[in-house]
């Protein structure tokens, strides 16, 4: 039992290790990606440029406080957090949100103002090529991200890969504006970039629902409840399962039932067959609490 304790105590630690590197990663890209669009919005004058400038300063104060909430999000269960920190990648994400609304408004607002008045960009290709350099570094870096929700389920990581997949979105975008204003099209950047503004401040909605319904314990997914049942009544010994209750912190996921067993059987034979259903939630799920309610079962004459 010690020997399974300690590969489960490993594994964690391998998955914790996976999380923190991947808020690390994050940071490092938003701050790279930053220093590029700069150089190319001093060199080009271009909106779209200039949305991704913005986008990309958000992101780095989002990636900033992603890193630090994982981080707590990732320490133990005290006495004063008996269900651990896990919350604090909801409120990250919260947080993420509200700073890509913000752009998102900042964008649209100051985009009208350039149709209205527009200007001539310069050096196109200049701004070209950097934005294709993004797309490249951010793709990479949603690849990974994309490979650790897969391992963890962690949340924040999940808003973090989305946020940045809608910036690959933005930069194709923006490439398509620079590419159709070198044609001749004087519009097409502004345009763009003001079609860009509304998609990010979608994917704000997305992510601050996501973590709304996490703060307010929503239950885990129909997919994921159904697979619970069927582990739970894979055992001979139960009779029935209900009152199932579901939710996530962090990457934990808590599940709560009732197990219908025999009401002949001994305390001790509920015991064990309680265990075993909970360790096979365990084997089937990543990171799980469980606590399991035994209910005797008499069948009315």
């Amino acid at each position: 039992m010690s020997s399974s304790k300690h590969v489960m105590s490993s594994k964690h630690s391998y998955l914790d290790r996976l999380i923190i590197y991947a808020s690390w990663a994050s940071v490092c890209v938003a701050m790279l990606l930053l220093l590029l669009k700069l150089y190319a919005w001093f060199m080009t004058g271009s909106m779209g440029v200039l949305a991704a400038l913005v986008d990309s300063l958000l992101d780095l104060v989002a990636s900033l406080i992603n890193m630090f909430a994982v981080r707590y999000a990732l320490v133990p269960a005290d006495d004063e957090h008996r269900f651990g920190h896990g919350k604090a990648e909801a409120l990250a994400g919260l947080g993420q949100a509200t700073f890509i609304a913000s752009s998102a408004l900042f964008l649209i607002v100051f985009t009208i103002e350039r149709i209205v008045h527009p200007e001539l960009i310069e050096s196109v290709d200049v701004g070209s090529t950097v934005i294709a350099i993004s797309m490249a570094l951010t793709l990479c870096l949603v690849a990974f991200q994309k490979h650790v929700v897969k391992k963890t389920g962690s949340v924040a990581i999940r808003a973090d890969s989305l946020h940045y997949s809608a910036d690959l979105v933005s930069n194709a975008g923006i490439l398509l504006g620079l590419i159709l204003y070198y044609w001749g099209w004087l519009y097409s950047d502004p345009v763009i970039a003001l079609l860009i503004g509304f998609y990010i401040l979608k994917c704000a909605f997305d992510v601050g629902n996501d973590s709304v319904q996490l703060l307010l314990d929503h239950g885990l997914s129909e997919e994921e409840q159904s697979k619970i049942m069927a582990i739970a009544c894979s055992r001979a010994d139960v009779i029935e399962v209900h009152d199932l209750r579901t939710r996530q912190s962090g990457r934990t996921k808590f599940i709560q039932m009732h197990l219908v067993m025999d009401g002949e059987m001994t305390l001790t034979d509920a015991h064990i067959l309680s265990d075993a259903v909970e360790q096979d939630l365990i084997s089937a799920f990543e990171d799980v609490d469980v606590l399991i309610h035994q209910d005797p079962h008499t069948e009315l004459s």
